[in-house]
């Protein structure tokens, strides 16, 4: 006894000729179903290729296409050839012309003849299968389907709906429980025979013609009536990825193929010359007799569709960045965001640049330009420092950078006068750290030598932008790990913020802080925010500030020490 090969073939005829012979010089008899769209004039040299070789034959032709019926009427027509002309087959295999045998052809015989009355063929029910692609399960069976799904996608869909509106549903053949499974099947003469031969086989057909996809339905579901001994697995490797597609097979997956241990693989690339060579010339490196099993490498293909799906996590695919809400991640990696203290420390960027040991930018959406660390105008990932750039993407910008310049934590200042900051972005990425002094900017206004008026009306501007930054910082759908301080509370005791601050980003081994930031001069300062509210503009993001203030460099009037030995 042998196994009988079908081949469904429509393109890469050289390598089906390849594959064919292959097959022939272990005993197998083949039959091949050429599409009907292929030439006459490539299906007669096709053909006269193989000739010469006694156990080929070629059954009628039909047209096929995807989701069609003429899959099932190629693979009937090259069955009843294979199971006619052939009395010694005992097993029929339905393979495609790209298909690779992957182990020795005498291995698979071998395993059939060990198991005479099993079939194997995947067949399940519409309820227990999970991978059906389309929005269509048990509607496939119940629905008429004229329109071809892939050239007439608008009449296809629309039939759909017209079908569910009028609540039409047509009648499943007495007997029959529709099944679902994996087109390539290897089945047992006597029950290929019984699917083929049965009186109500005009009926089934008639049936099946106006199923959606009936290639993966027809024997899966007529298997069920007529075999003693079902195993529902196909011995075909074959791997789809999220859209029902399937994966294609490169010369690269030559060890991944190998550990399947799997007969027959598909879909195989026409070119993969690497492969055609170790699995046809050279078989007898596969494992002698081990049992198929493609979960081997099930965990390698799982990782590789959430990679394609989710991507990495900050790195923007052109599959998620059109779609809000798809990325994996909003950034690669943590970063801070500094938001009033280069304004009230002097020369503070140094500072946490030591003592954190990590890359201190300046603004990295101020208006003029990005501040990057050192003036620099260009980092890595050749990103620019042009503003023109930056704001026409901000998002994008940001999560750039922080990609670009992985493995090294970022620390950048904000303020109210970034206003090209995304700072709905910031508030949402759970990767921020985002530290607030409110009101700090008005120590800038204060040092200035501006006349009062316009500094009146700039407090008054800033003063709105940063409420409007505070607002959606305290948002509810802020997952950043925000701290707001106003900037009285905040020179009240300057270390334990800073302290706890520079514990959080835990880039060194936590120490208390032996040096503070020097903090600007503040003398007079209440006075300041008192004249602007005696001019009409109410300063109440800084906190409570007396008049009389002395200032925290005062040395006439001691304070509590924010250097901490």
């Amino acid at each position: 006894m042998t196994v009988g090969i079908v081949m469904l073939v429509h393109t890469a005829l050289d390598r089906a000729e390849q594959v064919a012979r292959h097959w022939t010089m272990a005993g197998c008899p083949v039959v091949i179903h050429v599409d009907a769209a292929v030439s006459a004039k490539r299906y007669s040299k096709f053909v006269k290729s193989l000739k010469d070789n006694a156990l080929v034959e070629f059954c009628t032709r039909h047209k096929c296409e995807w989701g069609a019926w003429g899959l099932v009427a190629a693979a009937q027509s090259g069955s009843e050839q294979i199971l006619a002309n052939f009395p010694a087959v005992r097993h029929v295999y339905l393979s495609s012309g790209s298909c690779l045998p992957l182990r020795p052809v005498q291995e698979l015989i071998d395993y059939l003849e060990a198991r005479p009355r099993t079939d194997f063929i995947e067949s399940a029910t519409t309820s227990e299968v999970p991978w059906t692609v389309g929005g269509l399960s048990e509607e496939r069976f119940t629905l008429r389907f004229p329109f071809s799904w892939k050239r007439n996608r608008y009449l296809f869909d629309r039939y759909v709906e017209l079908q569910r509106l009028v609540r039409f549903k047509r009648k499943i053949p007495k007997g029959l429980v529709p099944h679902m499974g994996s087109q390539w099947w290897c089945l047992t003469r006597q029950t290929l025979s019984a699917i083929l031969e049965d009186p109500d086989r005009p009926d089934f057909d008639a049936y099946f013609k106006k199923v959606w996809i009936p290639d993966e339905s027809y024997f899966q579901t007529l298997a069920r009536l007529y075999s003693t001994k079902i195993e529902s697995r196909s011995l075909t490797l074959s791997k789809f990825d999220f859209q029902g597609k399937p994966h294609i097979f490169y010369n690269d997956h030559l060890q991944l193929l190998r550990r399947s241990d799997c007969f027959v693989a598909r879909k195989i690339w026409p070119r993969a010359g690497k492969l055609y060579n170790a699995f046809l010339k050279s078989p007898e490196g596969a494992i002698k007799m081990a049992e198929p099993n493609p979960a081997k490498i099930d965990r390698i293909f799982a990782k590789a569709v959430e990679r394609r799906t989710r991507g990495r996590p900050g790195l923007f695919m052109q599959s998620r960045f059109p779609n809000d809400g798809w990325e994996n991640g909003m950034t690669c990696g943590r970063y801070s965001v500094f938001q009033g203290f280069s304004d009230l420390f002097e020369d503070f960027e140094p500072w946490l640049a030591k003592a954190s040991g990590t890359q201190v930018h300046g603004h990295l959406f101020a208006p003029h330009r990005a501040e990057f660390s050192g003036g620099q105008r260009v980092i890595n990932g050749a990103l620019s420092d042009s503003p023109e750039i930056r704001d026409y993407n901000p998002i994008a910008f940001l999560a750039s950078m922080i990609w670009n310049t992985r493995g090294e934590r970022q620390c950048f200042q904000l303020g109210p006068n970034d206003e090209a900051a995304p700072i709905w972005f910031l508030a949402k990425d759970p990767n921020a750290q985002i530290s607030v002094i409110s009101g700090a900017w008005a120590v800038p206004l204060f040092k200035s030598n501006q006349n009062f008026a316009d500094l009146r009306r700039e407090a008054a501007r800033l003063q709105n932008l940063e409420s409007e930054q505070l607002k959606v910082l305290r948002s509810p759908y802020c997952k950043a790990r925000v701290r707001i301080w106003t900037m009285a509370e905040f020179i009240e005791a300057p270390m334990e913020p800073l302290q706890s601050i520079i514990d959080e980003m835990g880039h060194l081994a936590l120490r208390r802080l032996s040096e503070a930031p020097r903090m600007n001069d503040l003398t007079g300062f209440g006075q300041f925010l008192q004249n602007l509210k005696n001019q009409g503009m109410h300063p109440y993001l800084m906190g409570d500030f007396a008049v009389d203030h002395a200032g925290v460099n005062n040395p006439d009037k001691p304070r509590k020490p924010y250097l901490v030995q």
